[in-house]
């Protein structure tokens, strides 16, 4: 999606996917790992400066798909002095809702294919879809897994896209392919009115929960079918101000699963997290500079 944030106005790119995939890719630069986006895009200018962005950040386009007579997503991000957001949508009509809406997608190819080692989506994956697009991607997550393939799935709930009752119905379908979860605290109890996390992702067949809890110490669980999970608490690098928090949460998916495909700990993997996290807060809209996070890269 295009963004427009800060004082005065200006417009970048974000989005909570794209966020953890631009990090994961930087990240992944010294740790040989391959990061390819799949969303769609229009084909007007600023898509084609989308396009051209990520490819700078070494990001893999190939699954992108271009339609005609649609355009990007937008958002603008407001931020309170004390670090509250709130986020105004352009998104009804936007280019990625119809990624699965003609042909078979560059997606399906590559799972078909056998291309992708693991498929990382969000619960906003499946708000921004049509029912029957729901299906598809579902669809998809069962595919990954039956090809040897692993499943993330992060829990990121919008209101705005959807209800918790229609977030609950589709991520009962999903969740049961995930071998990975990185969830909210915050959004697991909007959505499912409850904070069970274990009891809930040991139901569903999850291996492996993480979960963040803002400026709290975040949960990782191992092991989570076994019936004697491995629970660990793992420290937040804390910084007396923050100035925006955007992509917080997107900042330190990516940071984790830099560290678990890299070959590390879960503990180490959550620490690399954290780090992320606590460098993504101290500057302004979801995507900072490069040389900001040079010393963890």
């Amino acid at each position: 999606m295009v963004e427009l944030s800060g004082q005065p106005l200006r417009r970048t790119f974000g989005g909570d996917t794209f966020n953890t995939a631009l990090y994961l890719a930087r990240l992944g630069r010294s740790r040989q790992l391959f990061v390819s986006y799949a969303t769609a895009l229009g084909t007007d200018h600023i898509s084609a400066d989308m396009l051209s962005a990520w490819q700078e950040e070494h990001i893999d386009t190939a699954m992108v798909r271009r339609l005609e007579h649609k355009l990007p997503g937008l958002y603008l991000v407001e931020t309170e002095p004390n670090g509250t957001r709130h986020y105004h949508y352009w998104r009804n009509d936007s280019a990625a809702k119809f990624y699965f809406a003609t042909a078979i997608s560059p997606l399906e190819a590559a799972i078909q294919s056998r291309q992708l080692d693991i498929l990382f989506v969000s619960g906003v994956s499946l708000a921004i879809l049509a029912e029957e697009a729901k299906a598809v991607l579902v669809t998809l997550l069962e595919q990954v897994k039956a090809n040897g393939g692993q499943v993330v799935f992060d829990n990121n709930f919008r209101p705005q896209l959807w209800t918790a009752k229609q977030a609950q119905y589709w991520y009962r379908q999903a969740l049961p392919y995930a071998d990975l979860v990185i969830v909210s605290e915050a959004d697991e109890q909007l959505i499912w009115g409850d904070c069970d996390v274990l009891d809930r992702y040991s139901a569903f067949g999850c291996d492996e929960v993480v979960v963040t809890r803002g400026h709290r110490p975040c949960l990782v669980c191992t092991e989570v079918g076994s019936g004697c999970p491995v629970i660990s608490e793992v420290a937040v690098k804390v910084f007396e101000t923050m100035r925006d928090p955007s992509a917080a949460g997107d900042a330190f998916a990516a940071g984790y699963l830099a560290g678990r495909l890299s070959g590390g700990s879960a503990t180490m993997a959550a620490e690399l997290g954290h780090e992320l996290a606590a460098i993504v807060i101290q500057h302004p809209g979801a995507i900072i500079p490069l040389e900001a996070m040079e010393d963890i890269i």
